[in-house]
């Protein structure tokens, strides 16, 4: 038996849900899943159109999670990069793609490269973070 069925949602820091869903939904085309506000608090998801998991949730940093203190140190790491690679999204063509969100606005860190293994390039958010798109080499067996 297995422990986990699958994985349905995971976690990135961003600096304004506004901005986020600017570039989240407007640049890179995914779709919002759940948009609810209670109590000072938001739950922001989004994901791939079509897919049901996992869900991306977008979250400020602040109360009513956190501290002041600790919000402004969260936002310092993610403005810096610092947080590591948050996610990797995977294309059937990276090549396009690249391209694609490049005119649209994207900043990449890394332009398509055909590494071996597959292709992939390099970019970052609004906010700092590092995020990789990937076309994995169909390997024959």
């Amino acid at each position: 038996m297995k422990n986990f069925d699958q994985i349905t949602s995971a976690h990135i820091w961003v600096l304004d849900h506004q901005e986020a869903l600017d570039f989240y939904v407007g640049k890179l085309g995914l779709e919002v899943k759940t948009d609810i506000s209670q109590g000072g608090f938001r739950w922001l998801t989004v994901g791939v159109a079509g897919e049901a998991v996992p869900e991306i949730v977008l979250d400020v940093p602040g109360p009513p999670v956190m501290d002041e203190k600790t919000a402004g140190q969260i936002r310092e790491l993610v403005t810096k990069g610092a947080t590591g690679v948050v996610m990797v999204l995977r294309t059937e063509d990276c090549f396009g793609l690249y391209e694609r969100l490049r005119a649209k606005g994207v900043e990449f860190t890394q332009a398509a490269t055909d590494h071996g293994y597959g292709i992939d390039c390099g970019l970052r958010d609004p906010f700092g973070n590092q995020i990789r798109i990937l076309q994995p080499k169909v390997w024959k067996g």
